[in-house]
């Protein structure tokens, strides 16, 4: 690994290569945020890490977390002056938090640690990093803009599994020269996270639903992006270009990255862990950006040491570390109780074996070539070796998953989501001796129908009681609230029967849909 960048010396040379090696030169911190999809459909990752000493890691826990945040970005050389980055961090991780920890950990016992990663606005993980990601993304577009390497506005195109797409238009409305367009599964994502989207204020938001499933989100809008006819159609048509807020782009990853090193400091800091102790990490994860966050904070100097990775009952990613083998080719797609893990194709995987291959582009060319035409992809053993020196897995399914939000709830009376769920009961499966830091992905009132079914001991999918089944999503929560003396349900949920839904259209998942819905939209 390379050594900490002189930043003094060296500003702005820490450029981003692509995973595919299609790109013709690197480019920095700030143009990969502003594409988010390298040329050739791959993902940028950055030339160099940052070598971060265990006394280095610790004493981030003195520093706020906004402090913390530019610090670890001020490593990693991002092209921006130093008062920017602590500018920025100063407006992503402030009183936009209902905790001043921002991320707080909660200990349920000297070897179990949670990390609450849903304190933001819309009460899901993905605000770590999407209350981060517009503003770099806007000061990237100026900074470029200013060198006259820019000379359009963007539209960001979102396919979401439920969280993803809420904390996005959440983060990028009212953000100049951005507008932004989230895509949802019809009937894939929970009631309160429906609501969170079609509610969203703001003139330079839209939100579509989608015939299908996430992948089918997802698929359609990557081959949006591939479409080179649209993309100069936009350009000459409304002078805007399309770029993307999922994990796909560096800008999301790079604020997961900061909250695991942040993590181990806080852990240090606490006397839960000894400075140099290893831990392990368990992560809930569809899309690998969780997990492979944690990855780039073990390289950095962050002693983990294995990655647990929990899957439900879509387990692709579980077979694949168990394996060697991704095979979607028959594989069906399963709705299940943490509906925000529902995805077979895993977007970050691509960084991940990047890496483990020591950066192999013509192998990862080939292998994402297979899974598009074959729907498979088999990687050879010694990246498998590499796979399983850092990774176990375990898939949970519908039933466990919600017996554990009952049994942690009993024992030490703390209410966990479905997702936070499945974390815990893999960890528990595939833990060693080492502590174990979990992943809690959303607050438990995000999915209160499958939370209410597991305190009540009802089959997954079983129809709630009829009178129960007349609630709102935001009355069930109070229930539940009520029923367990957890009334600690953030405003943004708890408002929601309040707010004027705003966008009622249903589409098809094909590009040409997508497409006639983005134009539709900029046209208004």
């Amino acid at each position: 690994m390379s050594q900490r960048t002189d930043r003094a010396a060296a500003f702005g040379q820490n450029l981003y290569l692509d995973t595919r090696g299609a790109i013709d030169a690197p480019v920095p911190f700030t143009e990969a945020v502003v594409d988010g999809l390298a040329a050739g459909g791959g993902l940028y990752v950055p030339q160099e890490l940052p070598s971060m000493t265990i006394e280095e890691i610790v004493a981030l826990a003195e520093l706020p977390y906004a402090q913390r945040a530019a610090a670890i970005y001020k490593a990693f050389n991002v092209d921006l002056p130093d008062g920017v980055i602590d500018e920025l961090m100063a407006r992503a991780y402030g009183d936009n938090f209902d905790d001043e920890a921002v991320c707080p950990i909660t200990s349920l016992d000297e070897s179990t640690h949670i990390l609450e990663l849903w304190h933001g606005p819309t009460s899901a993980f993905k605000d770590m990093a999407l209350q981060c990601l517009p503003h770099f993304f806007s000061a990237s577009a100026q900074q470029l803009r200013d060198q006259g390497k820019l000379d359009h506005e963007f539209m960001i195109l979102v396919a979401t599994s439920g969280d993803t797409g809420k904390a996005a238009l959440e983060g990028f409305k009212g953000v100049d020269g951005v507008s932004i367009g989230v895509l949802f599964p019809d009937g894939g994502v929970s009631d309160i996270q429906r609501k969170q989207m079609v509610t969203t204020t703001g003139d330079n938001v839209q939100v579509w639903a989608v015939r299908g499933n996430f992948d089918d989100c997802q698929t359609g809008v990557k081959r949006t992006f591939s479409d080179a006819d649209f993309a100069n159609a936009l350009l000459d048509e409304h002078a805007i270009a399309l770029s993307s807020a999922n994990s796909i782009n560096w800008g999301r990853l790079l604020p997961q990255v900061v909250y695991y090193i942040s993590s181990y400091a806080e852990l240090v800091a606490a006397g839960k862990i000894a400075a140099g102790a290893e831990i392990d990490v368990c992560v809930p994860t569809g899309n690998f950006g969780n997990i492979l966050a944690a990855w780039y904070a073990k390289q950095i100097g962050v002693p983990i040491g294995m990655l647990l990775c929990a899957s439900n009952d879509n387990r692709v990613l579980t077979d694949f570390i168990n394996s060697g083998t991704y095979d979607i080719s028959d594989r069906p797609f399963v709705l299940t109780a943490s509906p925000s893990m529902d995805i077979l194709v895993s977007s970050n995987l691509e960084r991940q074996l990047f890496e483990l291959t020591g950066r192999d582009g013509d192998a990862i060319r080939q292998w994402m070539t297979d899974l598009a035409e074959k729907r498979c992809l088999r990687v050879d053993a010694a990246t498998f070796a590499k796979v399983r020196e850092n990774f176990s897995a375990d898939s949970i399914d519908n039933a466990t998953c919600l017996a554990t939000i009952k049994a942690v709830l009993d024992e030490y009376d703390y209410l966990i989501d479905p997702h936070t769920a499945v974390a815990y009961a893999a960890a528990q499966n595939l833990r060693g001796e080492n502590p174990v830091l979990i992943a809690s992905t959303a607050h438990w009132a995000k999915f209160g129908d499958n939370v209410y079914r597991a305190l009540h001991a009802l089959a997954p999918g079983a129809a709630l009681p009829d009178e129960t089944a007349q609630l709102t999503g935001c009355q069930l929560n109070e229930r539940i609230a009520e029923e367990t003396d957890k009334h600690d349900i953030p405003a943004g949920l708890a408002n929601l029967d309040a707010m004027e839904v705003r966008f009622t259209d249903t589409i098809d998942g094909n590009v040409e849909a997508i497409e006639a819905a983005a134009r539709a939209f900029l046209a208004r």
